[in-house]
């Protein structure tokens, strides 16, 4: 973990979405510095599934030695925003530090992604950022720290991150675009960065989209506070940066990133939008938005010998048991292409279990569509299965949380494959 400093006393520090998650640990961060912290989110009274509100925030900010001013905003009005941003003038006398934090989030493709929802993304991610940033760069001007820090990816142009969540990769990379114009804008006045993980992060929000199983595989919301730490240390001059945070924290001399895993030693989920096999990655050569590779990067496996998908069924078949079956109960369909493909089920709902090919009896609960190497690969553990969804090799449709239960079953039978 990186050590607090004090640069930060009593400096305000203005964060969206600051009300829980990566926001609040910057909050806290800074709070410990003895900073003054407006906490911008809409958040008044706890969600049941996702826990914390402005006031609660403030509470937790003030014990860790920082100020406090919660302030209800919602980034798509734009009154709220400047409101706030006048409130935190009046109070503590200035802002010297934005962080861009709040967003929305739906992984939807082109069709089943509502227009009530691209507007939701556009609105919050994009003109959320654009318009707080605006309200802010006044005040931002007359600060000797002054610093603009938005929760963006790197520009990067791969189709990829475009192909199964077009929407919400417009309007992350809005975000990002901010970085890019305001930083040449305000060049010598303000810095203006963006900042990203490496590897899933842990928040409640995570939870929701991915289920509790995906813990295990995420960082804790800590290393993105002490990125953004190191951030806030830099002069104006470290501008239009897109940072991945392990990179910076290594530039600090930590060597240690177990301290930030929630279970050292278990393999981690990538991050959208970084690409992990260097020939696919796109460079932005002005601004450095190359993310490191993974050095654990697998070489792809040799194609699967004819026949792999029927033993792969026959191995999983042997490996079924009632107890299996009550602890899942659902039924999977696979649609494969490719040699030895079609439609393949598994059903874990009937009395023992059951596997084979065309169609399962009872309508599946989960969908998968994907290659018939890829589905190999899957089930051999060589292909994790939460990364062939990120990366648009696995399509799913039907109930998220039960095809989660899967993977489990996948990680039982890799030794067997």
């Amino acid at each position: 973990m990186l050590p607090n400093t004090g640069k930060l006393a009593g400096c305000t520090i203005f964060i969206t979405g600051a009300s829980r998650g990566i926001g609040k640990a910057i909050a806290l961060k800074a709070a410990k510095d003895g900073a003054n912290v407006v906490i911008a989110a809409k958040t008044t009274q706890a969600h049941p599934k996702l826990p914390g509100t402005i006031y609660t925030a403030a509470e937790e900010i003030k014990a860790a030695g920082g100020k406090a001013l919660p302030c209800v905003v919602d980034v798509r009005d734009e009154q709220q925003i400047n409101n706030a941003v006048e409130k935190a003038v009046e109070k503590f006398g200035g802002i010297d530090i934005l962080v861009n934090n709040a967003s929305a989030i739906s992984l939807t493709n082109t069709l089943e992604t509502p227009t009530k929802r691209v507007d939701l993304m556009m609105n919050v991610n994009t003109r959320g950022t654009y318009l707080t940033s605006k309200a802010c760069i006044p005040y931002l001007k007359n600060s000797k720290i002054a610093h603009i820090l938005n929760l963006s990816p790197p520009l990067n142009l791969n189709p990829l991150w475009f192909k199964q969540h077009c929407a919400y990769t417009i309007a992350k990379y809005g975000m990002s675009m901010c970085v890019l114009g305001m930083a040449e804008e305000f060049k010598g006045e303000i810095a203006v960065n963006a900042l990203w993980p490496k590897t899933a992060i842990h928040t409640a929000a995570m939870d929701m989209l991915g289920g509790s199983g995906i813990k295990r595989q995420c960082r804790k919301v800590d290393i993105i506070a002490d990125a953004a730490y190191c951030i806030f240390k830099k002069p104006k001059s470290f501008t239009g940066n897109f940072i991945i945070d392990e990179n910076i924290l290594k530039e600090e001399g930590i060597k240690n990133f177990d301290v930030y895993a929630i279970a050292p030693g278990h393999p981690l989920i990538p991050d959208f939008f970084l690409d992990e096999q260097p020939d696919t990655t796109k460079k932005m050569e002005s601004h450095g938005a190359i993310p490191e590779l993974k050095e654990e990067t697998l070489q792809p496996p040799p194609k699967p010998r004819s026949g792999a998908v029927e033993e792969t069924f026959r191995i999983v078949k042997d490996s079924l048991s009632d107890d299996v079956v009550k602890a899942t109960q659902a039924v999977y369909q696979f649609e494969l292409s490719g040699e030895d493909g079609g439609t393949w089920f598994l059903d874990l709902k009937s009395k023992g279990g059951n596997v084979g090919y065309g169609e399962p009896s009872d309508q599946a609960d989960v969908v998968m569509s994907m290659s018939t190497d890829d589905f190999v690969k899957m089930f051999s553990g060589k292909l994790k299965p939460t990364m062939a969804f990120m990366s648009g090799k696995l399509k799913v449709k039907g109930n998220m949380a039960l095809a989660i239960k899967l993977e489990k079953l996948m990680n039982q039978m890799n030794a067997k494959l």
